[in-house]
C-alpha cells in the first residue's frame, strides 16, 4: 500500500473514531468523501447521504444542503437504505456507549 493510500485509510479511520464520539464535522467530512469519491474511495450516495444525515441530526448546516442535493441523484429505496443505515449506526454507536 503506498504512503497515499495509508493516509487515505488514516484520514477515512480517525474520521470513523470521531464520528463514534458524535463529532458532526467527523460526519460531514465521511459524507463529502463518500458522495465525492475522495480518499481513495468509491462514490457511494447512499453512505454519503448516510454521513450527511447523521451530521444534520446534530445541526450541521451544510451537510443538510449537501444531503438534499444528492437525493436528487438517488431512488427513494436508495434514500431508505441510507436512512436505515443511519439509524443503525445510531443504535451501534450508543449499545458501544453505555
Amino acid at each position: 500500500m503506498g504512503n497515499s493510500m495509508k493516509s487515505a485509510a488514516f484520514l477515512i479511520e480517525s474520521r470513523l473514531a470521531e464520528a463514534a464520539q458524535g463529532s458532526s464535522n467527523a460526519y460531514f467530512d465521511l459524507g463529502v468523501i463518500y458522495s465525492t469519491g475522495s480518499e481513495g474511495v468509491d462514490v457511494d450516495l447512499i453512505e454519503a447521504h448516510k454521513w450527511f444525515n447523521l451530521a444534520s441530526l446534530l445541526g450541521h448546516d451544510e451537510s443538510k444542503v449537501c444531503r438534499a442535493e444528492i437525493s436528487l441523484e438517488m431512488t427513494a429505496r436508495e434514500i431508505a437504505e441510507a436512512q436505515r443505515e443511519a439509524r443503525s449506526w445510531l443504535q451501534e454507536t450508543s449499545r458501544r456507549a453505555a
